[in-house]
């Protein structure tokens, strides 16, 4: 399963109202960082597959929902359930750090 792309649009249907849990990276095509944890959630979006929702918000196409979670600097992962933020992950980290940071949330 792909990430699912997030945008200011659709960011009540696809995360307000989501029945799972649901991560979104907050990211930019310019930045390294990004670059880096890219492949991390995609892995985890197929290793989640029916638990958890993953998605990814560019924050210079989507910058209304990037400033209403106050991200400031990408890349930034947020956890969500039942449409409440439940966790924020700032930079690149381990992939092991996020799987134990989502597993607390579900």
């Amino acid at each position: 399963m792909k990430p699912v792309t997030i945008t200011d649009g659709n960011f009540q249907e696809e995360v307000a109202k989501s029945n799972l849990p649901v991560l979104i990276d907050f990211w930019a095509a310019w930045c390294g960082p990004c670059r880096m944890i890219a492949p991390i959630v995609e892995e985890l979006a197929v290793e989640y597959d029916g638990k958890l929702k993953v998605g990814k918000l560019d924050v210079d196409d989507n910058q209304g929902t990037s400033i209403k979670f106050g991200v400031r600097s990408i890349p930034t992962l947020l956890i969500f359930k039942n449409g409440e933020l439940k966790d924020t992950i700032i930079g690149a980290v381990p992939k092991s750090h996020i799987v134990q940071r989502l597993n607390a949330v579900l």
